[in-house]
């Protein structure tokens, strides 16, 4: 009776196992192992590629350079964020808000700093009431998270495809329309490849005449 029991009781656990697996596997979301569609960490501070890329239509080489000289499309360092924003440092709106106050109550305009843009000025050590750096005061770089990755037994040049005119959007989606980037492509082999074949048949009018690889020795060498 006692092993009869025991193999009920036995049963009755695995269903509830399986059952309690099936709720849970409902309920998230699990990529493949290496495949990261839809990866958006939060960044040291929120930069919005839909304002930069697209409002203000700044080229996405500008701020990661080296994409058409080498394998590398790198992050951009503080330096080049404050060529701009030694000067605005904050939404243009804010800015005008404190302008007309300031005339209101004559006085002078106090500067308007932005939260996000202060994570900037610590890191860099700059100074915006008196418009200068004081490298005592800097923080030090800010550590940005890569949302793309490959892995180390796959090569990939990212000169030898801007220099064939392939957008930026046909890897990393629509950024100009993107606060936060996010992982778009799944970078699969068959991923690459497919694309690869497109090119090649034509099926891509604005790549006519490109004739891409798909040895496998290009990307596994």
């Amino acid at each position: 009776m006692d092993s009869i029991n025991a193999r009920v009781v036995a049963v009755v656990v695995a269903i509830a196992v399986v059952f309690g697996l099936v709720i849970f596997f409902q309920s998230v979301t699990i990529n493949p192992l290496g495949v990261n569609t839809g990866y958006a960490p939060k960044q040291p501070l929120e930069f919005s590629h839909r304002l930069h890329s697209g409002d203000l239509q700044i080229d996405c080489q500008y701020c990661h350079v080296g994409a058409e000289k080498g394998p590398h499309a790198l992050i951009p360092p503080a330096g080049t964020c404050m060529n701009c924003h030694r000067f605005v440092t904050a939404a243009w709106d804010k800015v005008k808000i404190e302008e007309m106050q300031a005339k209101k109550e004559k006085r002078d305009i106090r500067p308007v700093v932005s939260p996000e843009l202060e994570k900037l000025y610590r890191a860099v050590g700059f100074n915006t009431r008196e418009m200068r750096y004081d490298e005592k005061k800097a923080t030090g770089k800010l550590e940005w998270i890569r949302v793309y990755n490959l892995p180390d037994f796959v090569y990939f040049d990212h000169s030898r495809h801007v220099n064939a005119d392939v957008r930026c959007q046909v890897c990393h989606g629509a950024v100009e329309t993107m606060e936060r980037v996010e992982q778009v492509s799944d970078l699969t082999m068959g991923w690459c490849v497919n694309c690869h074949r497109d090119v090649s048949h034509g099926n891509v009018p604005e790549l006519k005449g490109k004739k891409p690889s798909i040895s496998c020795a290009v990307c596994h060498y």
